[in-house]
């Protein structure tokens, strides 16, 4: 009951949201032109603003002539500026906290966060929602799960901010009201974070959920979190189904102890009966409201996706839109995934290298993400390509294709070739001297799926370690290793006319010899059969 109303009242609290969405869907034009207008006008006065004549801006045309594309690395110094406390740099308002994510040649980016950039991202979750709500009415009766992200280590002395960085839980992104109703509804709490060991929290997670006979929505970001979960599911069960008809929790031993009476609960035998006569394997008869699994299932992701509703048969898969540290660009929203047009500045690069705003997107046609938003970035290039698939009202509807740069994403990691490049200068410097060839690249075998760094080099034990110790600054790399959704890197040495079966391999996928240049980092699998 507590989630139904927190749900109902979510629902209400997006129809204005959802109704604005609906018009400005049918102008496109006219809605980015007025965000223009009131990014530049907000934001004269700040030393970004000054340093780019926004006083003068008039029409888009001055807005692009004054201001240039940029990628995070051209960001850094204003963002350090940022960091050190100064005000008014990027945007009037303040920035409220810093945001990691992973970066194309640094381990990690710092993504600014102001009031703005929850209101933006509220204008584009409160359609979704609502569309979700309206198109599948059972999830608005029941709980759901958003996956709860495990704690990070504390940050080094180093890292230190004056203005804070990071959120404190998932559904800190929504800001204030919002973050409430979904607290209200989680049928896992995000405090659970703070259970330091992945398997203890995995058995958490599983009790939790299977207390939840109404659990109607699961959302996760890639699908192979959710299968890791449904894995652990018949080890553990007979556990499990004890726990529920008792209250108690196998494992709180290792649970921490502020966090008992979330994990806790009253013993509840005819859940754990209807458990038992069920079994581990249908996950239909587990959970009979679950209607919807929001999760990626473009780009790197469609294998997974496909893995996953093979699956939970019965059970829609709801592609995500693509939605980035930096900005919502689309979002699910009848059948579709139209650009999330009234929350951001949506700029558009052609593969002739032309600039297309929002209304001029062409249907099949593949475009390179640029935006501009209330957090502060001013023309910034995401390097998503994607692809339009269709028009909902006058708006273009996309889907993700992949990275523009060079990127290894299997499970979420997000390695980028100027990331690895820079890993390797680090682990060779330290363990001289650096072999003629090398290269990272993920290799799955019977068991798991990790990264290995082909060289042509004898390589001791000791810089496994340290690789993977500077692997893991990407925050997303680390992430997935930790939730065993990689195993740890390996390296593996190959023979001194390993680049010439490089180049065999790669000509025959297709690629002409004299355009096959050395590469830190490959996305293809099976490298060590060559």
């Amino acid at each position: 009951m507590k989630a139904a109303i927190a749900n109902s009242a979510w629902m209400a609290a997006s129809s204005v949201a959802w109704l604005k969405y609906q018009r400005a869907l049918k102008n496109p034009a006219a809605i980015q032109q007025s965000i223009l207008q009131q990014y530049i006008a907000a934001n004269s006065e700040t030393v970004f603003g000054r340093a780019h004549h926004f006083n003068t801006i008039k029409t888009y045309s001055d807005f692009a002539r004054r201001v240039p594309i940029r990628s995070y690395d051209e960001f850094i110094p204003w963002i350090d500026r940022i960091r050190n406390g100064e005000p008014a740099v990027l945007t009037q308002a303040n920035v409220r906290r810093l945001v990691a994510t992973t970066g194309s040649t640094a381990a990690r980016k710092l993504i600014p966060y102001t009031n703005e950039s929850h209101q933006e991202l509220n204008r584009a979750i409160g359609p979704w929602i609502c569309d979700l709500f309206r198109q599948l009415p059972r999830t608005r009766s029941g709980s759901a799960y958003w996956s709860v992200t495990p704690m990070m280590p504390e940050k080094s002395d180093s890292e230190k901010s004056a203005v804070p960085i990071g959120f404190d839980d998932d559904a800190s992104y929504l800001g204030g009201w919002y973050a409430r109703a979904i607290a209200a509804m989680m049928a896992v709490p995000s405090a659970i974070k703070m259970i330091p060991d992945m398997q203890v929290l995995r058995y958490v997670t599983l009790l939790l959920l299977l207390r939840r006979s109404n659990l109607a929505l699961i959302s996760v970001w890639h699908p192979s979190f959710l299968e890791l979960l449904l894995d652990a599911l018949p080890k553990h069960f007979a556990a499990l189904i004890s726990d529920i008809a008792d209250g108690h929790c196998s494992v709180i031993a290792d649970v921490p102890t502020a966090l008992h009476p979330l994990v806790l609960s009253r013993p509840n035998l005819r859940r754990a009966r209807q458990l038992e006569s069920t079994g581990p394997a249908n996950i239909r008869m587990l959970w009979p409201m679950l209607s919807v699994v929001s999760c990626w299932a473009d780009g790197n992701s469609v294998g997974a996706a496909a893995s996953l509703e093979k699956r939970i048969p019965g059970i829609m898969i709801q592609p995500k839109g693509l939605l980035a540290t930096e900005g919502v660009v689309s979002i699910p929203y009848r059948g579709q995934h139209p650009l999330a047009i009234g929350s951001h500045f949506f700029e558009f690069i052609d593969a002739s290298n032309r600039i297309h705003l929002a209304h001029d997107l062409q249907i099949g046609e593949t475009y390179d993400v640029v935006i501009t938003t209330g957090g502060g970035l001013w023309r910034y290039r995401l390097n998503d390509l994607v692809q339009v698939d269709g028009n909902v009202g006058n708006t273009p509807s996309i889907r993700f294709i992949g990275k523009t740069a060079m990127i290894s994403d299997h499970c979420g990691e997000k390695l980028s070739e100027g990331f690895v490049s820079q890993v390797l200068q680090k682990l060779f410097t330290k363990y001289p001297p650096l072999p003629s060839f090398t290269l990272l690249a993920p290799n799955t075998d019977a068991n798991a799926i990790g990264y290995t760094l082909y060289a042509n080099a004898h390589c001791a034990l000791e810089m496994e370690i340290h690789l993977e110790r500077l692997l893991c600054e990407n925050p997303h790399y680390a992430y997935c290793v930790r939730l065993g959704q990689l195993r740890p890197v390996n390296i593996f040495q190959v023979k001194s006319d390993a680049y010439q079966q490089y180049c065999q391999r790669l000509e025959s996928l297709g690629q002409r010899l004299g355009d096959i240049k050395p590469s830190a980092l490959s996305p293809l699998d099976g490298w060590a059969l060559y």
